[in-house]
């Protein structure tokens, strides 16, 4: 599935601000096999003073840049072209849950996609909910291996849980989504997240982007009209890493774009940064996706 990606993404001060620095991940990752990136166009406005491209510990493009001049507001608009074939996931290789302490044991590497890193509380989750732990819990009949308990916690969150993008902030703790029982797809993806990490299943952050329009007679996906957010669990080392999207209740397709990994939303904001200023700021975030080739379909699969 050929996509063109538009993103404008930015922050407009109440008073202007002396000087910023600033960290974007909302470039898509080049991910061989499954997603090549054809063309792109980041644009800062204004022109920032210095800039430079890495790639982030876990994944993903990042640009960080500083500008050191007054200025009322930060623009940046994303444009690019992208590939995207729908991965294909190995449910059938899940490990069984009980053995998943043996099968992290051996593991001798701390590579970035290594479990390790995703287990342990990290910036947004740092310590385990009671009621999120006892929530997952839940799910653990739903099957022995670890691809059946991540499915099972998924559809109870979409069952259970009301998207509504009133109803918390970026810095609403999961904990408190958890309560509200409604949030939006960062507060979905941090409660399951942290209902798997309770039960000693690793799972992580992912970012990203869904195709606005859906395919003819199938309904629009959840969350397309800003960057999305999903979750990737590891299912054993055969099985490997599999994503979820509670959000929509289905495995990550050809639907997702992404733009990278992380340990929670901490790891992989869209725009993140300092500013010297006072005052309120308002951000902003609009995001459009076409295809390329209107005659292409979706293998999206919902469970």
């Amino acid at each position: 599935m050929r996509y063109d990606l538009s993103l404008e993404i930015g922050t407009d001060y109440a008073h202007p601000v002396a000087h910023g620095r600033h960290v974007l991940r909302i470039v898509p990752a080049a991910l061989p096999g499954r997603q090549h990136i054809e063309t792109q166009a980041l644009t800062i406005l204004p022109e920032p003073e210095s800039r430079r491209e890495f790639t982030g510990f876990f994944g993903g493009a990042a640009t960080g840049f500083a500008i050191r001049h007054p200025h009322p507001a930060l623009h940046v608009r994303l444009k690019a072209r992208v590939d995207v074939n729908a991965p294909k996931w190995h449910s059938e290789a899940a490990i069984l849950l009980q053995n998943m302490t043996g099968a992290l044991a051996v593991i001798r590497s701390v590579a970035p996609d290594m479990p390790h890193h995703f287990l342990a509380p990290s910036p947004r989750l740092p310590r385990i909910d009671d009621a999120i732990h006892a929530y997952a819990k839940e799910s653990r009949d739903a099957g022995p291996d670890v691809f059946s308990i991540a499915r099972s916690l998924m559809q109870r969150i979409h069952a259970d849980f009301r998207y509504d993008a009133r109803a918390t902030t970026v810095d609403t703790p999961a904990e408190q989504a958890f309560q509200l029982k409604r949030g939006v797809c960062q507060d979905f993806t941090h409660i399951m997240i942290a209902g798997l990490r309770s039960l000693g299943i690793p799972a992580g952050y992912v970012s990203g982007y869904l195709r606005t329009l859906p395919p003819p007679g199938k309904p629009r996906l959840v969350g397309a009209d800003a960057m999305h957010a999903w979750v990737r669990v590891w299912c054993g080392a055969e099985a490997g890493w599999i994503e979820f999207d509670p959000t929509n209740r289905m495995l990550a397709s050809d639907d997702h774009i992404v733009a990278g990994f992380g340990r929670d939303y901490a790891d992989i904001a869209p725009l993140a940064g300092t500013v010297k200023a006072y005052g309120a700021q308002d951000g902003y975030q609009r995001v459009d996706i076409a295809i390329a080739d209107p005659a292409q379909n979706s293998h999206s699969l919902n469970i």
